[in-house]
C-alpha cells in the first residue's frame, strides 16, 4: 500500500485543486446568490416593519376614536 501511495502522490500533486469534485465556480455563484437574496430580503423586511408599524398606529387611533367619540 505504501508503494502505491508513493507513486500516486506526485501525480496527485500535479492535479488542480478540486474538492471532492465540487465546482468552485458554481459554489462561488451560489454563495453570491445567497448574499444577494439576504441583502434584498433585509431591505424588504425593513420596509415591511415600517408599514406594519404605521398600520398598527393608524388602526389604534381609529379604535380610540371609535370608542371615545360618539
Amino acid at each position: 500500500m505504501l508503494a502505491t501511495l508513493s507513486t500516486l502522490a506526485p501525480a496527485l500533486a500535479l492535479q488542480p485543486l478540486q474538492l471532492a469534485g465540487f465546482d468552485l465556480t458554481r459554489l462561488l455563484i451560489a454563495v453570491v446568490a445567497i448574499g444577494v437574496v439576504i441583502f434584498v430580503g433585509r431591505f424588504i423586511l425593513s420596509v415591511a416593519w415600517k408599514i406594519v408599524t404605521i398600520a398598527a398606529v393608524v388602526i389604534g387611533l381609529l379604535w380610540l376614536v371609535s370608542n371615545f367619540l360618539p
